[in-house]
């Protein structure tokens, strides 16, 4: 399924893009045994940019800051896809599930009903990088049985451009390639880019989709507003906007996420993720009582 070969663009050239309507800076917290993260899309953020919950990066060559992992915790009513970019992460789930991401893989869980996981560190050395983020599911498929899958590198479509941009297609579609995973309900775009200096990369995007940038090396320009690293774009919803126009100013390595928004009622209480209170209220009996698979 991987691409290394130079692609042709496949889609027209954008009509008008979207601008960036703020920017924002993560903020750091503590999560699992300890491990420091960069939350970057915060729950004051997920109205705006529904079906997306959260976005965590992590990075650290200290063994010390992620070496206690995230041990056994429950989640229920969402999705959340693992995506390391170096070291090694060991999945085990309470549905029997269990696998190793490495690097560049994907772990993408469908929470449902409700499941009981862990995500460990496989090493004791060197660094450890990547992303969790979380996806709503639609109130039909927040009680649908737990699914997982490990994606290993060589199964996430990558392509080239003429111009060199490299894109690893985690989710959705571009330039004619589809993602290693696609869901109708939310319909997300989950892209990593690597652009060149001074290169410009298109991506088309629904109009009605709530989109994002978030840069994590170098520095991009979106519409004449510059994005530095470590900083997440939230971009507009402009009318007659078609998609996102991308320009690396150094060598850049960001990540783009768009998704159809579910306009359901969010009731959240820390690893669940319900439509009403009495929900939350049930998802904890149920934790509580064992009930989880």
């Amino acid at each position: 399924m991987t691409t290394s070969v130079p692609q042709p663009a496949t889609t027209a050239p954008l009509v008008k893009s979207r601008g960036v309507e703020r920017i924002i800076n993560g903020q750091f917290v503590m999560d699992g045994a300890g491990v420091r993260i960069n939350r970057i899309l915060t729950g004051p953020l997920q109205r705006r940019l529904d079906p997306f919950l959260m976005l965590d990066a992590f990075g650290s060559d200290k063994p010390g800051d992620y070496i206690a992992g995230f041990p056994e915790h429950p989640h229920r009513g969402f999705e959340t896809i693992t995506y390391m970019l170096a070291g090694r992460m060991r999945h085990r789930d309470s549905a029997g599930n269990e696998g190793l991401v490495t690097d560049g893989g994907v772990q993408w869980m469908t929470a449902g009903r409700g499941v009981i996981h862990s995500e460990m560190p496989e090493q004791n050395a060197g660094l450890m990088e990547g992303f969790q983020l979380w996806l709503n599911l639609p109130a039909s498929d927040k009680m649908t049985a737990p699914w997982y899958r490990d994606i290993p590198l060589e199964e996430v479509p990558r392509l080239t451009t003429g111009d060199g941009v490299t894109v690893q297609v985690i989710a959705g579609r571009t330039h004619g390639i589809d993602g290693a995973v696609q869901r109708a309900h939310t319909e997300p775009l989950y892209l990593d880019l690597e652009i060149p200096a001074g290169v410009t990369f298109e991506q088309p995007l629904p109009a009605g989709h709530n989109a994002f940038v978030y840069v994590f090396r170098g520095e991009a320009v979106i519409d004449g507003k510059g994005v530095p690293e470590t900083r997440m774009a939230i971009l507009d919803n402009a009318a007659g906007a078609d998609g996102v126009r991308i320009k690396a100013i150094a060598p850049t390595r960001l990540l783009v996420l768009a998704g159809r928004p579910l306009s359901e009622p969010i009731a959240q209480y820390g690893p669940f993720v319900m439509n009403t209170q009495a929900e939350l209220h049930q998802a904890v009996e149920d934790f509580r009582a064992g009930r989880f698979a």
